[in-house]
């Protein structure tokens, strides 16, 4: 090859040189800006949901979900500078999710439904609540599931769709709680009596909390009592030795008041059978 033709080839390659060299210096510096603007972004995403109070989990996954998906938009704009087509890697990248929310369809509502909880707060850690048939503290709100320990110290695992599609019950949401104590009355007790007799067992619940509407209310005509109600209200962390010591100053009230507390009882009618004649053979 003469000088000429060599010449010639290179005048030829040069402008192709200097096009590929400029898309390439676009393509990189694209890059630099997009993944420090995705840094910046998902970083500053997390902070802000952190110092909201917000689940730390979920903070760091929607300031990694924002991160990537800056990256990857970039990474479309690079290739798109070359000329590449980028809408067949769009339609791949739909399809593909389609297919992964297809096949995690039970796996994404959990996660949705942890993102409601996290968000809207019916409970937060340390709440003792019953949500569907399970009662319990709760120890952890995951993005999946969500978890209890209950009062016999088991450790109970419910995904979290199992969760916020039943009934919330929130049992230590406020801070104070009212003990309710039915009890049977005899039928030949005075009623005012028997009133002044549970009124004086709200007096000796020395946890009952004082300035609140602690209330004996008439609850009906029982099968074989006067049914009536006991209210003491109590600090919530105290409920059940309140609960207990309602119970044992009611039943100490009313027997100093010989007022009788019926119980189920059965007569049993034993009548004797007429005598069988038995036929001589």
């Amino acid at each position: 090859m003469t000088t000429e033709q060599i010449t010639n080839a290179l005048e030829g390659i040069a402008p192709l040189l200097v096009s590929l060299g400029g898309k390439l210096l676009a393509a990189l510096i694209l890059l630099w800006i997009g993944l420090r603007v995705a840094a910046r972004l998902g970083g500053g995403i997390t902070s802000k949901l952190e110092a909201r109070k917000f689940d730390l989990s979920l903070a760091r996954f929607f300031g990694q979900l924002a991160r990537w998906g800056v990256v990857l938009g970039v990474v479309l704009a690079c290739l798109s500078v070359f000329g590449i087509e980028t809408t067949s890697f769009a339609a791949v990248i739909g399809a593909a999710g389609l297919a992964i929310g297809l096949a995690f369809q039970g796996t994404l509502g959990n996660f949705a439904a942890g993102v409601m909880l996290l968000v809207f707060r019916p409970f937060k850690v340390g709440d003792f609540v019953k949500v569907g048939g399970t009662v319990g503290k709760v120890q952890e709100v995951g993005l999946f599931t969500t978890t209890f320990d209950t009062l016999d110290n088991r450790r109970i695992v419910v995904p979290n769709g199992g969760v916020a599609g039943e009934t919330i019950e929130n049992i230590t949401h406020h801070p104070k709680r009212r003990v309710d104590v039915d009890v049977g009355a005899s039928y030949d007790a005075d009623i005012p009596e028997t009133r002044a007799g549970l009124a004086r067992a709200i007096e000796r619940v020395s946890a009952r909390l004082e300035g609140e509407p602690h209330q004996v209310f008439l609850k009906g005509l029982g099968g074989s009592s006067v049914d009536w109600q006991v209210r003491v209200w109590c600090r919530t962390e105290d409920y059940w030795g309140v609960w207990e010591a309602t119970v044992e100053a009611i039943k100490k009230e009313l027997d100093d008041a010989n007022i009788g507390i019926p119980y189920p009882q059965m007569d049993v009618h034993m009548q004797q059978a007429a005598p069988v004649a038995v036929a001589a053979e």
